[in-house]
């Protein structure tokens, strides 16, 4: 608990724990962290990453044998319009990230995040193979994603962290997010529980028909420099 709190906070940390034991008994604990991050094109680093070349995949027949996503989870971010960027070392896939437009359906917990303006994307699952977190393929994802966003006119990214990723944290504080939102999850069979610090603030579901829609409104960032980011509650 005291390696814990220094990495996360201690009200972090006793979450954490609560959420160790939960698990034993079948219930799942979750808090996140929602941040955005301004778009950038920026021209490559003179031979930085050079061995690593970022392709898009396109299509679930597209995605190689050995990815760590169950297929259904990716047909469905398919389904719903998201795309992906692979990162590949050779023919050793580094690793992958996603991003969509408009909305995303969360895959861990029922939650539906909604962006009201064109001008900005949502990406989630930014995932680099553990022996290559040393080197370039991080930076050499969000690059490449940065200018495809950024071509489309985007000049924010959000995305959701789980407070219980160190790692996470402090890689997404080094690219120099602005935090919008934070929301709790518990979920034990049908019942889901959310409570957050942004409306709705709390929400009860008992079905996969019945789930919270936050909406994070990215132009208040460009109209309130040095305000605190304003998130909305969707319709239902």
């Amino acid at each position: 608990m005291r390696r814990a709190a220094a990495q996360l906070g201690w009200g972090n940390a006793m979450l954490y724990g609560a959420a160790r034991l939960l698990q034993a008994c079948g219930c799942r604990l979750h808090r996140y962290h929602f941040v955005a991050q301004r778009v950038a094109s920026s021209a490559p680093r003179a031979g930085w990453g050079k061995a690593i070349a970022v392709r898009p995949l396109a299509t679930l027949a597209e995605v190689p044998w050995g990815y760590p996503r169950p297929r259904d989870v990716l047909a469905e971010r398919f389904r719903q319009g998201g795309y992906s960027l692979a990162a590949w070392r050779g023919s050793e896939l580094a690793g992958f990230l996603w991003y969509q437009f408009g909305a995303y359906h969360e895959d861990e917990v029922r939650a539906r995040y909604c962006l009201p303006s064109p001008h900005s994307a949502w990406d989630y699952d930014v995932y680099v193979q553990p022996h290559l977190r040393l080197g370039p393929t991080f930076f050499r994802l969000w690059e490449e994603a940065h200018r495809r966003l950024h071509a489309r006119g985007v000049r924010w990214t959000c995305s959701r962290i789980s407070a219980f990723n160190p790692e996470s944290l402090r890689a997404h504080a080094r690219l120099g997010t602005v935090r919008l939102a934070s929301a709790t999850f518990l979920r034990a069979g049908a019942l889901q529980c959310m409570v957050s610090s942004c409306a709705p603030f709390l929400h009860l579901s008992f079905s996969a028909e019945s789930c919270p829609q936050l909406r994070f409104d990215t132009d208040a960032l460009e109209q309130a420099a040095g305000q605190e980011p304003l998130c909305h509650p969707g319709r239902p």
